[in-house]
């Protein structure tokens, strides 16, 4: 095996050996050599490094068109961007999510890999910054201060429609679900006791319709992160930075991306503020609850098969048990609830990591974005795992259900009209006392005629508002 070849790069603490292929450089491999953390990496997200290419695509145009940036250099810097957009060079971002220095890695890995593709690209080595600099060039009117931040909220709003799309066909698949199981009837629940009937139907597109709510929750909140502050640099003053970079910089990042943008109205302020990641985190929060409760509630409905509701019938996806025989568990929703856990546990996390911050800046940036992209990950992923092997296989016990609605002692609310609050109840009683059921009771006490009775306890009737007055 032929010995690994280096090359020699310095930075302020001195000089460091990179690999000689590689297109990152010192900064990068100090990253290396400091976090070993997490091992979730950038590459790990293509979409973070296709961000942060576009946000360093619009920097080096705008520099250029005000006249700070050599033309030339800024064409180099602008094509390994785009090469980066088109997928080129992603192993190349190897630094762990969970670092110091509030993403100073990052944006230095970005720099280099961009750098050393720029100088190849003007027919340099890699290496040859004096050509094409990390810093001077490709950094050039920026900071990580609002080159990082900037870069990952773009990455939150392209992961979004991920994770939007994934949730629109969940609900699709819960919805057609209503739409097959609009006439069989079942018996609702309140506090796990008997309440009174529905349908089948009117529960998957329950389902549906609290999920959909979620749609409109994540694109309220996913705005607040297309407010950037590039052209703050270090604190917000622009230090460094021309007047109209700020302003070109956005405008550039939206005409290449092809995403709207608007620049932060007070850059000192946008700088520390996490308030977009707490909001957007909250709301991946909002829907890991309500897409556990639904879970919960399909493990629940699929209990048995002989001992539990069994009312419905959830794909079987793996033996359960090494020791029971014959034993199915509901493997995909309970995997579903622990991503929501997760989804969860990784709020609370932004929530600490937000108030973390102090003064002009917050350092703790780096949880924030790795426990967001975790989330918006795994939730897609989930949602997707729970619509194709749960959800679209579900099917419905339909005579099962009926009994359980005839023998119920619930059926009596929907007398309540007809014979009084307490005339039901001591119906309900007596019938809970003896095993007897609710309609002979009625029948044999004189409370009601048949065909009234007939009328009250039919499954339209008693699934939806009627006039009882008639």
């Amino acid at each position: 095996m032929s010995e690994q070849k280096f090359r020699i790069e310095s930075d302020l603490l001195g000089e460091k050996r990179v690999p000689a292929d590689a297109y990152y450089g010192v900064q990068t491999q100090r990253a290396l050599d400091n976090y070993k953390i997490s091992n979730t990496r950038m590459c790990d997200y293509p979409e973070y490094i296709i961000a942060i290419a576009y946000v360093k695509m619009a920097a080096a145009e705008a520099n250029a068109r005000l006249g700070v940036l050599d033309r030339g250099i800024a064409d180099a810097i602008v094509a390994a961007c785009k090469e980066i957009v088109d997928g080129k060079l992603h192993d190349q971002f190897p630094v762990d999510m969970m670092q110091g220095g509030a993403g100073t890695s990052v944006n230095m890995n970005a720099n280099e890999v961009i750098a050393n593709r720029a100088l190849e690209l003007m027919g340099h080595r890699k290496g040859e910054y004096q050509y094409c600099s990390p810093n001077d060039h490709v950094n050039c009117a920026q900071s990580t201060n609002d080159a990082y931040p900037t870069a990952f909220r773009y990455t939150f709003v392209r992961m979004n429609r991920r994770l939007v799309e994934a949730l629109q066909q969940l609900i699709a698949a819960f919805r057609a679900k209503g739409e097959e199981f609009k006439g069989i009837l079942k018996m609702g629940r309140t506090q796990l006791q008997d309440a009174v009937p529905m349908t089948s139907g009117q529960e998957f597109n329950a389902f549906a319709n609290n999920l959909e709510e979620e749609l409109a929750n994540l694109e309220r909140n996913v705005v607040l992160l297309k407010e950037i502050n590039m052209g703050g640099t270090a604190i917000g003053t622009g230090l460094n930075a021309v007047p109209g970079f700020a302003e070109l910089c956005t405008a550039l990042l939206g005409e290449f991306s092809g995403d709207h943008f608007e620049k932060a109205p007070d850059l000192v302020e946008a700088t520390p503020d996490t308030g977009a990641y707490v909001s957007y985190s909250a709301a991946l929060k909002r829907l890991a609850v309500k897409l556990s409760k639904i879970c919960n509630d399909l493990r629940l409905m699929a209990s048995g098969p002989r001992c539990g509701l069994h009312e419905i019938n959830l794909p079987p996806m793996a033996p359960g048990s090494s020791i029971m025989p014959g034993k199915v568990n509901p493997v995909i929703p309970e995997v579903t609830n622990q991503v929501c856990f997760k989804v969860i546990g990784n709020d609370t996390c932004v929530t600490f990591a937000a108030e973390a911050g102090q003064l002009q800046l917050n350092v703790m940036e780096p949880v924030i974005a790795e426990s967001i992209l975790e989330s918006q990950t795994w939730l897609t992923n989930a949602m997707h795992t729970l619509r194709e092997r749960c959800v679209e296989g579900i099917t419905v016990n339909a005579e099962h259900n009926y009994e359980m609605v005839r023998n119920s002692i619930g059926i009596v609310t929907a007398l309540n009209p007809y014979i009084g609050y307490k005339a039901s109840s001591k119906v309900a009683k007596e019938a809970l006392a003896t095993g007897r059921s609710v309609y002979d009771l009625v029948l044999e006490q004189g409370l009601m005629s048949r065909e009234k009775l007939d009328e009250a306890l039919d499954p339209g009737t008693m699934t939806t508002s009627h006039d009882f007055l008639k």
